[in-house]
């Protein structure tokens, strides 16, 4: 299986929805897809929906990590939500939930950030 990236904008919040597996075979797409983003459409914040990501490993964890750096750069805000019980668990062993916001839906992520 491989993953399917949904990539949605909505003023300066940058909407990813990810399906699928995020390991080193996707990590690197998905590293180079946000940055562009990023870059072409001045984001400020990030909302992770990982709902439909059935599996991710460190490789993905790094890349979350890099995009999370980088939001904070400039002085924006990542959200992950609706994250599956396996990748939920990868998350809280790695510790990133102590400095990545989740939140249990979408909507609710992009409310908080005033863009709903």
């Amino acid at each position: 299986m491989s993953l399917a990236m949904d990539f949605e904008v909505r003023q300066d919040v940058l909407l990813v929805r990810l399906s699928g597996e995020l390991d080193h075979h996707t990590a690197e797409e998905l590293r180079e897809k946000v940055t562009a983003t990023l870059e072409k459409e001045g984001i400020r914040h990030i909302v992770l929906n990982l709902e439909q990501l059935m599996f991710m490993d460190s490789s993905g964890l790094g890349v979350i990590l890099g995009r999370y750096k980088q939001i904070k750069n400039l002085g924006g805000e990542m959200i992950v939500c609706a994250v599956s019980p396996a990748v939920k668990r990868l998350f809280d062993m790695s510790g990133l939930f102590k400095i990545i916001r989740l939140e249990d839906d979408e909507q609710f992520a992009l409310q908080t950030l005033g863009v709903a």
